[in-house]
């Protein structure tokens, strides 16, 4: 039995696919394939019923995978200890962000960190919450991006920065009129959401009270799939939305005009880093949330006098 039989049995069981697992290997599928059969033929069981597609694990081979996933976690762990011992920052990191910090954050600190740490090679996989806490917990990803509090007991959060939630609205619309808006200003029935997928989507149900009139109101039948696309509805649609603070960034200043800030205490989104509590990469992660902390505002790395939005749905 080999490190790599169990590297191999892992990429098949996370792609129930050979030929994409010898892919991701990058090894021939007959390689891959053949040395499947040697460790299958050493422990005198099946570990994939090849009859299925998608390829699925047998009973035996879920139990044999999961402790293979183990094995090869603590395995890049000791490697992690050697490197933290020698100061070096390389490797892979495989990192996660859900869409609305995606376009805008990235930008701010993937060059610079890539300049500072040359050794380090970053694959960046733009998913939903639900995606990439799952991905963490099959160790498809070592890191992500993402907004909490998730109340996830298997996640360790690490707050990075807080994200002013503001108002976007129509130059037609009547809360162009007003400086700062309540929650009870917006008219819900010109409110543009993102779809259900989208972990914002629900901190605006929270903030505007929207559960029970969401159930009842004909109004939300288009949901869109982009805060870009929630920008154009609304000028299209003498609209409103709610927009995270670095989405307004890219906005000309005309545009900028159209943005209006709640009362207090203002409505953030707490981002953080998110790792499962298995990780390893710590002085990798470590120097990724210092860089971002550095290219971020400072003003967003305050926590006091904020109302934090809760993502779960109340």
């Amino acid at each position: 039995m080999t490190l790599t039989q169990l590297e191999y049995i892992v990429a098949v069981d996370t792609f129930r696919h050979f030929a994409t697992a010898a892919d991701n290997c990058f090894v021939t599928q007959p390689t891959l394939s053949m040395q499947i059969q040697k460790l299958e033929e050493e422990l005198g069981i099946r570990l994939f019923d090849r009859s299925k597609q998608p390829v699925l694990p047998t009973e035996a081979g879920k139990e044999v995978i999961a402790q293979a996933r183990v094995i090869l976690q603590e395995s890049a762990r000791l490697k992690e200890i050697v490197k933290n011992k020698v100061g070096e920052i390389e490797g892979h990191l495989r990192l996660g962000i859900i869409p609305t910090l995606a376009p805008y954050l990235l930008p701010l600190f993937l060059n610079s960190f890539l300049e500072k740490y040359p050794k380090v090679k970053i694959s960046v996989w733009e998913e939903t919450t639900e995606n990439i806490v799952d991905h963490l917990k099959h160790n498809r990803l070592d890191a992500g991006i993402l907004v909490t509090p998730l109340n996830d007991g298997s996640i360790y959060e690490y707050p990075l920065f807080y994200e002013e939630l503001v108002v976007y609205v129509s130059k037609a619309n009547e809360l162009m009129n007003k400086q700062y808006v309540l929650a009870d200003d917006i008219d819900i029935k010109k409110l543009w959401l993102l779809q259900e997928s989208h972990c914002m989507r629900s901190q605006i149900m929270n903030l505007c009270h929207l559960h029970n009139q969401l159930k009842e109101d004909n109004n939300f039948e288009y949901e869109a799939g982009s805060i870009e696309t929630l920008k154009k509805m609304v000028e299209l649609n003498n609209g409103i939305t709610i927009l995270p603070e670095l989405a307004v960034n890219d906005l000309s200043e005309e545009k900028k005009a159209q943005v209006r800030n709640f009362s207090g205490p203002v409505p953030v989104r707490e981002v953080s880093a998110v790792t499962h509590r298995t990780y390893v990469k710590k002085r990798l992660i470590d120097a990724l949330m210092a860089e971002i902390n550095k290219v971020v505002p400072e003003h967003m790395l305050q926590r006091e006098h904020l109302n934090v939005v809760p993502i779960n749905q109340s």
